[in-house]
């Protein structure tokens, strides 16, 4: 009987604030993989065998079997998503309530983990980048140390640890991918 070999293969793009959950609990579980990245407007057969239904990364690949992203975007895409006024408003406020409980949850902790990185520190790490390019597109104040200290705190923290901070994407390059999207959402909203 042969060896079992554990085959890991992640389908990712570069920008995908997901895929850098995956990317993390592999390399702090120093678990060796392969990125593939995807071109988006053109995907690879091997992603939509892997993921048919959503065709979407990031994808991650055990043996051949394929975990697809399951975790929904938060309230703050939605404010991101909407034009200035009362639907922007609306969601911004939404996103704020809920950008608050995360800063109550962590009272008395560095992270959500405690001391060390843990689940929810990876599930939530998007937004200790991502925050800033959305603050930066749309003027809005999401993660303020005013207000959110304990949050804001955990974002400095959470990037000043390397398999995080090394693995961040481009920021110029982010603020132009986002701007565009952001733009192409306004563009398909009905005018008013």
């Amino acid at each position: 009987m042969g060896d079992i070999i554990d085959e890991v293969k992640l389908f990712r793009t570069w920008s995908t604030p997901f895929a850098l959950r995956i990317v993390w609990a592999l390399q702090l579980k120093g678990i060796q993989y392969q990125t593939i990245y995807e071109d988006l407007s053109n995907k690879s057969d091997a992603l939509l065998l892997y993921n048919p239904i959503h065709k979407k990364v990031p994808v991650l690949l055990h043996n051949s079997k394929p975990i697809s992203e399951s975790l929904v975007l938060p309230a703050v895409w939605d404010a991101f998503t909407k034009a200035a006024g009362k639907e922007q408003e609306e969601a911004y406020s939404r996103s704020i309530e809920k950008l608050k409980l995360l800063d109550e949850e962590l009272k008395g902790k560095k992270l959500f983990g405690g001391e060390e990185i843990g689940m929810v520190d990876i599930a939530l790490g998007w937004l200790s980048n991502l925050v800033s390019v959305f603050e930066e597109i749309t003027g809005l104040k999401f993660i303020d140390e005013h207000t959110m200290p304990r949050l804001s705190a955990w974002k400095a923290a959470l990037n000043e640890i390397p398999v995080v901070k090394e693995n961040w994407p481009d920021y110029a390059k982010l603020l132009t991918k986002f701007t565009v999207l952001r733009e192409t959402y306004l563009s398909k909203e009905p005018q008013k």
